[in-house]
């Protein structure tokens, strides 16, 4: 079966479709955009990347943080340049989120902006990278520092894909399933995984078409990700993103209870929801309180101190001028997971 999530914008409204062997309409979909040409960036292998129908150029890319910077988007924009791309031809990315992020942003910087149509292969791609139109890559001081807002013309969401990934990996993407829970998706527990993808993609949808530019109601979708990307930042990502956010997402949720937002079973739900999906919910051994509050205060969402979404009477809203000592008595209070347990789950990958 087949799922169609129309994200509406106007004239640059799009599809995510989601199922299994939708990759297959990739052709129909550039010949929709009148491309004569289009560049594939993959970091999968050749055989993963449905036919184009065009005249096209492969190039392989690598997943995972240390090519998410401006080094590798110039690199694909020389790319783009010496095989003709024009801004009527397109470009197609396929692997996990940091890909997605990295050939969107290439995309809407080359030229001042091509058509972009992801087809996302990890359950994080799925379910948050590839929908929404958020571009980014990295600077060594923090997560998503330099980006753009670039809308993708389609997002083929081939569940065929997710079939090959580790364990780990789909942990990975759960991590954002489980956020989901408290930010308006309702309880996706024991539902297929198809349509947890789609219950996500669907209520990210909804939340962007309201707030593209993350002014003020797309300021939830980042639940948990304040000390999520801290963790993976001072983790030196040996922390996967799903799993940081997971973490976060219990932090918030202590945190809320904290300042009287939440009472204690609502609190207790954020655990719970957090271990249904087997994801952890301690933070690393590694990280001091002080580094994790040091990375907080570069966050995006940080003005003039440490600022978090999280949950309430009205629900989840950003919440602003945190006091970095309640913050720290918090982090403090959570337990820690040993190094060599991150090292295991690692290698066990």
């Amino acid at each position: 079966m087949v799922r169609q999530v129309p994200v509406r914008f106007g004239a640059r409204s799009y599809d995510v479709l989601i199922g299994p062997g939708v990759r297959t309409e990739l052709a129909t979909v550039l010949r929709g955009l009148g491309a004569a040409r289009t560049v594939v960036v993959s970091a999968r292998p050749r055989e993963w990347v449905p036919e184009t129908g065009v005249e096209t150029l492969v190039l392989a890319a690598r997943d995972g943080e240390p090519d998410k910077n401006l080094a590798t988007v110039e690199t694909l924009c020389r790319e783009f340049t010496a095989f003709g791309l024009t801004r009527h031809d397109a470009v197609v990315s396929c692997g996990g989120g940091t890909t997605t992020d990295v050939v969107g942003l290439a995309a809407a910087l080359y030229h001042r902006g091509v058509p972009v149509v992801h087809l996302p292969t990890s359950l994080l791609a799925q379910v948050d990278a590839s929908v929404g139109g958020k571009t980014a890559v990295n600077l060594p001081e923090g997560k998503n520092l330099v980006g753009a807002y670039w809308q993708p013309s389609a997002v083929l969401c081939d569940t065929d894909y997710l079939t090959t990934l580790p364990r780990r990996e789909l942990r990975n993407g759960l991590g954002e399933i489980a956020r989901c829970h408290f930010i308006g998706a309702g309880d996706l527990r024991g539902l297929p995984l198809a349509e947890q993808i789609a219950a996500s993609v669907t209520l990210k949808a909804r939340i962007v078409e309201q707030d593209e530019r993350d002014t003020g109601l797309r300021h939830i979708l980042n639940y948990g990700h304040t000390l999520g990307h801290a963790l993976e930042v001072t983790t030196g990502f040996a922390l996967r993103h799903g799993e940081a956010v997971a973490v976060g997402t219990v932090f918030a949720g202590l945190l809320a209870g904290e300042l009287g937002r939440i009472g204690p079973d609502r609190v207790a739900e954020h655990q719970a929801v957090v271990e249904h999906y087997g994801l952890p919910t301690a933070l690393p051994a590694g990280p001091t309180t002080e580094e994790l509050i040091r990375v907080m205060r570069r966050d995006k969402k940080a003005v003039h101190s440490l600022a978090f979404v999280l949950d309430g009477p009205r629900g989840p809203e950003r919440v602003a001028d945190v006091a970095e000592d309640v913050v720290a008595r918090i982090l403090e209070r959570m337990p820690r997971r040993p190094s060599s347990e991150l090292l295991r789950e690692a290698v066990g990958a």
